[in-house]
């Protein structure tokens, strides 16, 4: 069976029928990259390691990345492993730059990234290379022990009769904070934004298209932290499967407590390259008038059927929204020479506005979280983006339908990417829902009909689906007069209890509030229009926005 996209619901690894460790039987070759810096007694240890691999031999090379040592790393000659060593100058702290480098010069597709310092049991490359045999988009994080390390040898590990874990039975285990992270969100399978926080650098693989594809290692960080964490996150974001694999276990030479306090330092100062990459509350902090390489929320407005003026109003809306961490994306259509140029003027300076944008909002932000996409008749209910995502809750997909068979939706990024690579609509990896009334609330989740088991949320499609389930009506804050009034009418012929009757008196409050408002804005707008006549001989009377 050749390796295939993850089709699979969140992040629930255990769905995928991998072979237990005792059936699988290696085809692919596996590229193990070991970046180095001046650690040659660690290193040798590391290789000694590799050697009582239970992976073929003949199907696994080991790619050693010098970042520049004062001491130029040397392959052992008497060493049975094909090793092949490249080096790259020192340009501070290189661990990206080396990742990088090695996953360049790797001649295998699977990639095994192992720090220096690791020394990995003999089972650690098959665990890794059974999950990237069956999928194509997997990242296998595996299990990192710190332990003092010193008084064994090289040859004693090549040597051992065991296991590693009983070479060093009698050594203290530092605990590590990830093991809380797994034992929190159940191995990384709860409905949870954040499994990314489980990957850690020193050991982790990863097929080359997909590294290659998501960006590789971040080169922009150049010291300790955060660096694997973002690294999981675009990977997460870009629809991957994360995988903790308890099998596959790696052994840290040394606690290293004397150095905690200086990596803590870097790792602190590294957090603000995190908060433009991550949009994550744990990473960024998003207060207001703020704004970050990587915006959380990317929200497509189709503007081709309004007005220039209609447009801008709109846009300034969404980027008034209690949610603002996002950037806006304008699609205008085709559009007259005067009407682009009115909307370019009014918003092309604001680095939060893309106008009439020549690639698709997944391809131009896709590690952003949230893919809004919007009529341009909808824009104008206040806080719709804060709504929405109150109503997405931990689904994939929010939408709803409009009366004139347009729709509104937000959906997760990652899911996004997974319906790409497979076909498969975004709601196919998690549950979708349909929001309607005006707190935008979820209403229904969408079903399939199918086996007793199971049963998988669909898309919604069109205003059908909507009458079908119970006659949900459309967002009442953001559609026109009239269908407000259907909307009214249709609640009066189903009201069934007290509670009905109240929620049916609050929108006739509403109602009755957007009348006196469309009143109060015709008046101003005539008393401005009767200044501007009075005005008329002190300028020029400013025209009207180009319509479109």
């Amino acid at each position: 069976m050749r390796p295939e996209p993850t089709s699979v619901r969140y992040n629930d690894w255990r769905q995928v029928d991998v072979p237990p460790a005792d059936a699988f039987e290696p085809v692919d070759p596996v590229s193990v990259v070991v970046p180095y810096y001046q650690t040659p007694r660690e290193t040798e240890k590391t290789l000694a390691a590799l050697e009582g691999q239970s992976y073929p031999r003949e199907l696994f090379e080991v790619v050693v990345v010098d970042d520049g040592s004062q001491s130029p790393f040397e392959a052992p000659e008497a060493s049975p492993l094909p090793i092949k060593v490249v080096r790259q100058r020192r340009r501070g702290f290189g661990l990206a730059r080396a990742r990088n480098l090695g996953a360049r010069t790797a001649a295998h597709d699977i990639l095994l990234f192992l720090d220096g310092d690791m020394l990995p049991e003999a089972g650690w490359i098959a665990a890794h290379a059974r999950w990237h045999h069956r999928l194509l988009d997997v990242l296998t994080v595996g299990i990192r022990k710190s332990v003092a390390t010193n008084d064994v040898s090289a040859d004693a590990i090549r040597e051992r009769q065991g296991s590693l874990a009983e070479l060093y039975s009698s050594e203290p285990v530092a605990e590590r904070w990830v093991e809380r992270h797994l034992l929190r969100t159940n191995d990384l399978t709860s409905i949870d934004d954040e499994p990314f926080s489980a990957v850690v650098g020193a050991h982790f693989g990863i097929r080359k298209a997909f590294y290659h594809a998501i960006g590789g290692s971040n080169e922009d960080f150049r010291r300790w932290g955060v660096e694997d964490v973002e690294l999981g996150y675009r990977a997460y974001a870009h629809g991957g499967l994360l995988v903790p694999v308890r099998d596959a276990t790696a052994w840290h030479q040394g606690v290293d407590m004397e150095g905690q306090v200086a990596k803590q330092a870097s790792n602190t100062v590294n957090r603000g390259i995190g908060a433009h990459r991550i949009p994550h509350h744990n990473y960024r902090s998003a207060t207001p008038g703020r704004s970050f390489a990587v915006p959380e929320y990317v929200v497509t407005l189709d503007a081709s059927r309004l007005r220039a003026d209609q447009a801008v109003r709109a846009v300034a809306k969404l980027l008034a929204d209690p949610v603002h961490d996002l950037v806006v994306r304008v699609e205008l259509g085709p559009t007259d020479g005067d009407r682009l140029e009115y909307v370019r003027n009014e918003l092309a300076p604001d680095p939060r506005v893309r106008l009439n944008p020549s690639r698709t909002a997944l391809d131009e932000f896709p590690v952003s979280t949230f893919h809004v996409e919007l009529p341009g008749e909808v824009v104008f209910a206040r806080g719709l983006i804060d709504r929405m995502r109150a109503g997405l809750g931990d689904a994939v997909q929010v939408r709803s339908a409009m009366r004139d068979g347009s729709c509104l939706s937000m959906t997760r990024g990652w899911a996004l990417h997974r319906a790409r690579r497979t076909g498969l609509a975004p709601v196919a990896f998690g549950d979708g829902r349909l929001i309607s009334g005006d707190r935008l609330r979820a209403v229904a989740t969408v079903r399939d009909p199918g086996d007793e088991g199971e049963q998988v949320p669909t898309e919604v499609q069109g205003p059908a689906e909507v009458q079908a389930l119970a006659a949900i009506q459309a967002p009442a804050e953001i559609v026109p007069y009239p269908a407000r009034r259907d909307a009214v009418l249709e609640n009066v012929r189903h009201l069934r209890s007290l509670d009905g009757v109240l929620r049916l008196a609050r929108r006739a409050v509403r109602w009755g509030w957007w009348r006196l408002a469309t009143a109060a804005h015709w008046l101003a707008a005539r008393v401005r229009h009767s200044q501007r006549t009075r005005a008329h001989s002190a300028g020029p009377r400013r025209g009207q926005a180009p319509g479109g």
